[in-house]
């Protein structure tokens, strides 16, 4: 029976983020791998700006406050997120499932590394500063549902965040 890793992401998976994931485990070991990208990421407006700009990203703070997209055009941005994270994986020659999750992110990858038994659980993201500051992240949250370790990577990076 293979284990299994289960990996929150709500960025595209790049060829470093493969690279990343495949260094989890041994060539040899029988792993099975699924992704969750989250059709509903639930941001708070302020929290946003202030994360774009501690990255110095002026123009991606102003786009915090355009209209948000409807329901069906986030579904739409989820389920190419997660053809694209696909097809990466694929490309570095690696299996992988996939879905899009419904609803609230962490509760989401919770259920999911319950439900499959999971070896262990990854979430991988882009770096926001007041959450990780605060301990309010993805992986922070799953981890205290969980009572286990959660790794968090920096989408398209080496590093690791502090969870």
């Amino acid at each position: 029976m293979s284990d299994t890793i289960i990996i929150l992401t709500e960025e595209p998976l790049t060829a470093l983020d493969v690279v990343n994931i495949t260094e989890l485990y041994d060539p040899e070991d029988d792993v099975a791998l699924e992704l969750l990208v989250p059709a509903d990421t639930r941001r708070n407006l302020f929290v946003d700006v202030i994360d774009q700009l501690t990255m110095l990203d002026l123009p991606g703070a102003l786009r915090e406050f355009r209209e948000k997209p409807d329901a069906e055009t986030v579904a739409k941005e989820a389920g190419d997120i997660l053809a694209i994270s696909l097809a990466a994986l694929e490309a570095g020659g690696v299996k992988a499932t996939g879905t899009v999750a419904e609803g609230d992110a962490v509760a989401s990858l919770v259920a999911r590394v319950t439900e499959a038994g999971a070896r262990q659980a990854v979430v991988i993201t882009r770096p926001h500063a007041v959450a990780d500051t605060f301990r309010q992240d993805w992986a922070h949250q799953a981890q205290r549902k969980l009572g286990l370790p959660v790794l968090h990577l920096y989408s398209d990076s080496g590093f690791i965040g502090d969870s």
